[in-house]
């Protein structure tokens, strides 16, 4: 395994777009793929080699694929996963083919492939809505890749990936497989792309006070983002030191809640700073994130989860008529529901205090089709170098081992990232 974004690439060295483009297949039309097993059983299989299906398709030969948190809700068997479910939906990598029905992609592209497909074409993508197609999943709005209840694709921690309406889902970006923006790249699949989302929910505007509750990648890079939309000071809450060190090589201010109320401290870090003139009443800020979701932890017992922690203290702490942008998945199926929560997905909400303050609640899925290519621009001309939150790279036979640190919030994995 190698670690850290700046260090030795020897996993990725060597590969270009002409030897990843022509990859051999194993024997039988097989390839290797991560494949879900279990509560917190994964492994690396010989399943069925992806393959063009309909006239609209690509195969991309995947140069590089990133583990997320939001698996982990699979992992740790809340969701209904199935065994035998190909896990994985950041994949960056090159096309090895297209159907005929493919205009604007081709083979040898290089192209990121965003976690939501989507036919491109259906009135809510018209609309910008793509996390909300309504022609990629029958029974219900939206699909993803290796996702449970998310339709019948299958992930990308494998060798190739099948990618259903290609024209519109594959995001063409520069250069080769193993360069510098390896890393930045693969994050425009969903982590970056969904951390700039989460600073839209929150309108985050510039001049803002931000308070990023999660730093874990997409909580990090939701902080980036709001520092690139131009926020005067951007503040995220974590308990884990690995994470809190990003915090500060980001340029956001860390805040520990095993330290204490995090609010408070928040409160107390704008009051030693002092308040602009006219503004003392507005002690807490002006926009709050939400990057944790139902697997949020008790601040008064942490070993146990409260799934409503985080909206009370983004209730608690934002201003009167500020904003809250909710990230963090709040599913509609726990299969293994805590304290406070419900098979269903329902929770209690302090309602009172939000509608008192006036403030704006917004959450949802990612509409990747809004953000993707300006997102890329942004890497490409030096904006933003996405990327600096990855710590580990391996191969898939690393997964398993990835993901049970990913769980344990251990080892000082943040975000990490594997070469097929």
């Amino acid at each position: 395994m190698v670690m850290g974004r700046h260090g030795p690439r020897d996993l990725l060295a060597g590969l270009d777009a002409g030897a990843l483009g022509s990859g051999t297949r194993m024997e039988g039309g097989a390839m290797k793929a991560v494949v879900y097993e279990d509560v917190r059983t994964v492994g690396v299989h010989d399943v069925e080699d992806a393959t063009v299906e309909a006239d609209s398709d690509a195969l991309v030969r995947v140069s590089s694929s990133a583990l997320c948190g939001s698996d982990l809700h699979m992992y740790d068997g809340r969701t209904g996963a199935i065994p035998g479910l190909v896990l994985g939906h950041e994949p960056l990598g090159v096309v090895e083919h297209v159907g005929p029905a493919v205009e604007t992609v081709t083979p040898g592209m290089r192209v990121v492939v965003p976690t939501h497909l989507y036919c491109g074409t259906c009135h809510m993508c018209a609309r910008g809505l793509s996390a909300s197609c309504l022609r990629a999943r029958p029974e219900g709005l939206g699909a993803a890749y290796g996702y449970a209840g998310m339709g019948p694709y299958r992930g990308a921690l494998a060798e190739l990936l099948r990618v259903p309406w290609a024209d519109a889902n594959c995001i063409r970006v520069p250069g080769e497989p193993g360069d510098e923006h390896e890393d930045d790249f693969v994050l425009l699949a969903d982590a970056f792309v969904t951390g700039w989302h989460a600073t839209t929910l929150a309108d985050v505007r510039p001049g803002d006070t931000v308070a990023v509750f999660g730093a874990g990648p997409v909580g990090l890079l939701a902080a980036y983002s709001a520092l690139l939309r131009g926020a005067r000071e951007v503040y995220c809450v974590d308990g884990i030191d690995a994470r809190l060190d990003k915090v500060g090589e980001l340029g956001a201010t860390p805040v520990d809640f095993r330290r204490g109320d995090p609010v408070e401290q928040i409160r107390g870090l704008r009051a030693r700073a002092g308040f602009p003139l006219g503004q003392e009443k507005l002690s807490g800020v002006d926009k709050v994130i939400d990057a944790v979701g139902f697997q949020a932890r008790d601040r008064d017992l942490t070993d146990r989860e409260r799934p409503d922690q985080v909206v009370s203290d983004a209730a608690r702490l934002v201003n009167p008529a500020g904003a809250v942008g909710i990230a963090g998945v709040y599913p509609q199926l726990d299969l293994d529901p805590r304290p406070g929560a419900t098979q269903d997905g329902q929770l209690s909400v302090p309602w009172g205090t939000f509608f008192g303050k006036g403030v704006t609640v917004r959450f949802g899925r990612t509409h990747d089709r809004r953000y993707t290519t300006s997102l890329r621009d942004l890497i490409v001309t030096g904006r933003a170098t996405p990327g600096m939150v990855v710590t580990h790279h391996g191969r898939l036979e690393d997964v398993p081992r990835l993901y049970r640190h990913l769980d344990r919030r251990d080892n000082g994995v943040v975000k990490a990232v594997v070469s097929p």
